[in-house]
């Protein structure tokens, strides 16, 4: 007997195929939002709808100015994948919802550890999703409670470091 797929994987896949309509030239994500087994929208990382995508330019600013990953997101034409998915879903229906997150290497194709940035978590909160989902390089699965980041609000500056 074959084993079925469970439903974690089975929303990270679709995910993944999401993320194929990424327009970045760096890394390519794809999110999606379920609640009670139904996918509520999806969205993918590229430019603002009317300018015009990276991909098309053949230019990455962040790329050409050597940015490390995860920092100077201001620099960046594109608006995120899990910002793309809430936006085009209305808060009453994202509440005690799931946001399923993939990302890959826009030149290898291979899966890169996708977790939310410190803006899309403050996205992800104020829209009233309760968990992320998430593929991991390693082709594993992370969740995360969003009630967590609140608990363990890492926006908050370290006081003996001041």
């Amino acid at each position: 007997m074959d084993k079925r797929t469970s439903k974690d994987d089975y929303y990270l896949g679709i995910a993944d195929a999401v993320l194929s309509r990424s327009t970045c030239l760096r890394r390519k994500y794809g999110a999606i939002i379920v609640k009670a087994d139904e996918i509520l929208s999806t969205g993918y990382n590229g430019a603002p709808r009317g300018r015009e995508n990276c991909c098309d330019l053949g230019f990455c600013t962040r790329e050409h100015l050597n940015i490390p990953s995860g920092e100077r997101y201001e620099l960046c034409r594109s608006v995120h994948a899990e910002q793309n998915a809430i936006i085009s879903c209305s808060r009453r229906d994202m509440l005690s919802s799931t946001l399923y997150l993939v990302g890959r290497d826009a030149k290898t194709g291979e899966i890169i550890t996708a977790e939310p940035c410190s803006l899309c978590r403050r996205f992800i909160l104020n829209a009233g999703i309760e968990r992320v989902v998430s593929r991991n390089k390693d082709n594993g699965i992370d969740i995360v409670a969003v009630a967590d980041w609140i608990k363990n609000d890492d926006s908050l500056p370290d006081i003996k470091k001041l």
